[in-house]
């Protein structure tokens, strides 16, 4: 019996953490930047940067999709701000 090709030296993707860190980013956006939940879509490109990150099971720059996530909906809900006013 064969073992799967990995990378050597690659931990396996935790699913669980990746879920946690996730979750606190969309806590943060709905505490701090509600109106960004109106246009999500402003935030695609984070959250598909997110996504190939975990795929690749790189840890740091799924942590940087998330700040930039966040950083974009903040920038996002300010716009609506300044659109309202």
């Amino acid at each position: 019996m064969t073992m799967p090709d990995r990378a050597v030296g690659v931990e396996p993707w935790d699913a669980e953490w990746a879920a946690e860190k996730a979750t606190e980013a969309l806590r943060y956006l709905a505490r701090k930047s509600p109106e960004c939940v109106e246009n999500l879509r402003a935030l695609d490109e984070h959250e598909t940067a997110a996504h190939q990150a975990a795929m690749r099971g790189d840890r740091n720059a799924y942590l940087e999709a998330l700040r930039c996530y966040m950083r974009a909906g903040r920038n996002e809900a300010l716009r609506i701000r300044r659109g309202a006013a």
